[in-house]
């Protein structure tokens, strides 16, 4: 391990922030096929009409998309778009792109072999002959909370039975939201690692059952990537994108790398090197930084850098990032940076009381990264003027006795 590796990880278990560039980053290698992200959108076209009536209370047109806003400059930051996933539709988080997709998959594919889907008409996925097939399947996942929940919520709605592993980072809000639609819990006192080895274990031989893989899904994986050519069509209207060297910094929360993974693939394939992927992470959580700095297979544990995976993050405390989005895409990954708990909580209150961007820590972490990495960047006057988007991730339907309490504190 090099000097600076070495820098980083002291800087880490001493508590403090640190950022990462890699010089010259490359293309996605090809371990995913970008057909398959097209593939993953036309399946949520096809669903569109289905989850509209599955979920008739929610205004909207069952697409899984959120809005692009733009914050004007402040305290030493540049503009910043926002990608709002924090606030999208039916579960307020971006495991509704991931997870969602992988659910809606599923349902298709048992629907079709059972004959009760009809291929001009996915509303007849709610009819009762559809239903009663889809009873009888189960659909099993490990969560801290949010991808639970998306799968749950919809797998619950279509009639599948849903079972969620939760790691003991898992907010017992999250927990008994679960309950109230109807899924069953299973609770680990061990970490995010953990459950999904039980999940993956409990699932082994269970006849009908799905098990939804966070760590080595490529349907997972490229469900995110779908959000890249939304976000591209979304920015259109402002204007081409400049060539490099002026290119559009993306800070990304990141837990295990799914998200973060597929978005960074998509935006790759679309835009190239105009895009600056930042993977954004809590300093006692830092996987994907410590995989980068350290590679070897499998990647290694925060623990065996001396982190012990604890932070208010909750939907980011993943003590090994995952090897597919490592194959997949690590070698794109410009720049990591690991912000402390505090700061993220000074940006759950700023996003709100600034702007009305009601945020879990997980998602306040992009906004946390920007002035370290722009503070890094110093030498870069390309990057000083480029446009940068954070990614907000979720934290719309955090109840708002824990919403206060995230608002409580110095400020």
């Amino acid at each position: 391990m090099d000097a600076a590796a070495e820098n980083i990880f002291g800087r880490l278990a001493r508590g403090l922030p640190a950022v990462w560039r890699r010089v010259g980053s490359g293309a996605p290698p090809a371990e995913i096929d970008g057909a398959e992200v097209d593939a993953a959108e036309e399946r949520f076209r096809r669903f569109a009409p289905a989850l509209r009536a599955a979920f008739p209370q929610t205004p909207w047109d069952g697409r899984i998309r959120s809005e692009l806003l733009t914050l004007a400059p402040q305290e030493g930051l540049p503009e910043l778009l926002v990608k709002a996933d924090h606030a999208l539709p039916l579960t307020g988080s971006i495991k509704a792109r991931g997870g969602v997709h992988e659910l809606l998959w599923r349902i298709e594919e048992v629907a079709r072999a059972a004959g009760v889907l009809d291929p001009d008409d996915y509303a007849s996925l709610l009819a009762p002959a559809a239903r009663a097939v889809l009873a009888g399947e189960t659909v099993m996942v490990a969560s801290t909370g949010n991808l639970g929940f998306s799968i749950g919520l919809v797998a619950r709605a279509f009639g599948l039975q849903a079972e969620v592993h939760m790691s003991h980072d898992a907010k017992a809000w999250k927990k008994e939201r679960l309950r109230r639609i109807g899924a069953r819990v299973v609770e680990y006192q061990a970490d995010y690692t953990e459950a999904v080895a039980g999940a993956r274990a409990a699932a082994a031989g269970r006849a009908r059952t799905h098990f939804v893989d966070d760590e080595n899904s490529r349907r997972l994986f490229v469900g995110y990537a779908t959000a890249a050519r939304a976000l591209v069509a979304q920015r259109a209207p402002r204007g081409p994108l400049p060539p490099p060297p002026a290119p559009r910094g993306g800070f990304l929360p990141c837990g295990g790398g799914g998200a973060p993974g597929g978005i960074t693939f998509g935006l790759k394939r679309l835009l190239g090197a105009a895009v600056v992927a930042v993977f954004v992470e809590p300093v006692a959580s830092a996987c994907v930084l410590a995989a980068l700095l350290d590679p070897r297979d499998p990647p290694p544990s925060v623990y065996d850098h001396g982190l012990d995976n604890r932070t208010i993050a909750d939907g980011l405390a993943v003590p090994r990032a995952s090897a597919l989005v490592l194959r997949a895409v690590g070698p794109a990954i410009d720049a990591a940076v690991a912000v402390p708990d505090d700061a993220m909580r000074i940006w759950v209150r700023r996003a709100w009381t600034r702007h009305g961007l009601r945020l879990e820590p997980s998602a306040a972490a992009a906004f946390a990264a920007v002035p370290l990495f722009l503070a890094a960047s110093l030498g870069e006057p390309a990057l000083a003027r480029a446009t940068h988007l954070v990614w907000t991730t979720g934290g719309s339907l955090v109840p708002q006795e824990e919403f206060a309490a995230l608002l409580d504190g110095p400020a």
